[in-house]
């Protein structure tokens, strides 16, 4: 796993997760963005709206 700065968690695939309520999501993909930020539509894969949230950096 790779994580990221500002970012997902990057996993190589294909993997199966279980979400904290017990839903297994399964993605067959050779590398997988996990969200870390919790704001993803398709959560728990990331679907990169952490873009339009980014921390402003301090000066």
């Amino acid at each position: 796993m790779t994580l990221t700065k500002d970012g997902p968690a990057l996993i190589e695939g294909p993997v199966d997760l279980v979400t904290d309520d017990g839903r297994t999501v399964h993605c067959d993909r050779f590398v997988v963005a996990v969200c870390t930020c919790r704001r993803s539509g398709i959560y728990p894969l990331c679907d990169t709206t952490h873009r339009r949230h980014r921390r402003k950096k301090a000066s």
